[in-house]
């Protein structure tokens, strides 16, 4: 059997068998068997890093490891930690057990953050910016890798998630503009050094009810830290927070910028109007009309004395 006979073979088995989740769109029965074939091969890459690649023909036991990439993937191993790869923002990084699986729903959050640093960039030549809940750093990473004035602080509650961050950023070669500090939400920050000379704060929170994250899909809950979905009991316990103690770090006009779960964009819009921390807010929403990302700006400090 050829690799084309092979591959179709495999594909109209997985059809059947395969189960996909919504939020990996980047995922189809073609892209999985691709992105395990080139693994297979040697090739490790992510699902939407292995559409620009030809598939290999494989040696016997290179066919063999395949079956074996293919069962984990059946038995709910999220494809991005059995290629260790996960594609954000058209960048591959690293990817596993250690923090969230970046999502395609996030790039709208990173492709927004990325136009406002490019922004300020233009009025100020550099932009200073910290990432909060940073998971794997795929946030601050991305916006370092296509912004090169930007510097880029990076910070999470958990060790582990850390840690992947900081694999992520040797593997980029970014260790010259991207930090990582352990600590919860902006703690590590409490320092004149930060105090109001933060251009751009931008946050993926945790933002699903406690109730709710248990219940999430097998593959999910199985496989990714609880703490990186876990937003209390209403879901917005860390929104909250960093919505009242990120002005302290801003500069004058700077922006906080951060994703929402659908359905919570008018409430902590209101959030936001209500703290009297900021003067421009507004929303970015999804292709199905459903706000995803909110940017504040920080009130003038004039604003406040009138």
């Amino acid at each position: 059997m050829n690799k084309s006979e092979l591959f179709s073979s495999i594909s109209n088995d997985l059809k059947s068998r395969l189960h996909l989740l919504e939020d990996k769109p980047e995922e189809t029965i073609e892209s999985t068997l691709k992105t395990l074939w080139l693994t297979a091969a040697g090739i490790p890459v992510s699902a939407e890093g292995s559409i620009k690649l030809s598939i290999p023909d494989l040696t016997e036991k290179q066919i063999e490891n395949l079956h074996q990439l293919i069962e984990l993937r059946l038995n709910n191993t999220p494809l991005a930690h059995i290629t260790n790869r996960q594609s954000f923002m058209g960048i591959e990084l690293l990817s596993d057990r250690r923090a969230l699986i970046p999502r395609k729903e996030t790039e709208l959050l990173g492709r927004k953050a990325l136009e406002l640093s490019n922004s300020i960039v233009k009025s100020k030549g550099r932009i200073k910016l910290i990432d909060v809940c940073c998971g794997s750093g795929n946030l601050g990473i991305a916006i370092a890798h296509l912004n090169p004035n930007c510097i880029v602080f990076s910070t999470d509650i958990s060790q582990e998630a850390v840690e992947l961050t900081q694999d992520n950023i040797n593997f980029l070669n970014l260790n010259q503009r991207v930090q990582v500090k352990q600590g919860d939400l902006l703690s590590v920050f409490e320092t004149d050094e930060y105090y109001e000379k933060t251009d751009l704060i931008i946050c993926n929170p945790p933002y699903i009810q406690s109730s709710k994250v248990q219940k999430m899909d097998s593959e999910i809950a199985s496989n990714e830290p609880a703490l990186a979905f876990d937003g209390g009991m209403l879901g917005i316990k860390i929104i909250q927070k960093l919505i009242s103690e990120a002005p302290k770090f801003l500069t004058s006009e700077g922006w906080l910028i951060f994703e929402v779960g659908a359905g919570q964009g008018n409430f902590i819009t209101q959030l936001c109007e209500r703290s009297q921390l900021y003067q421009l807010i507004e929303s970015v929403s999804d292709d199905s009309g459903t706000a995803r990302v909110i940017l504040a700006q920080k009130i003038r400090p004039s604003n406040s004395q009138t």
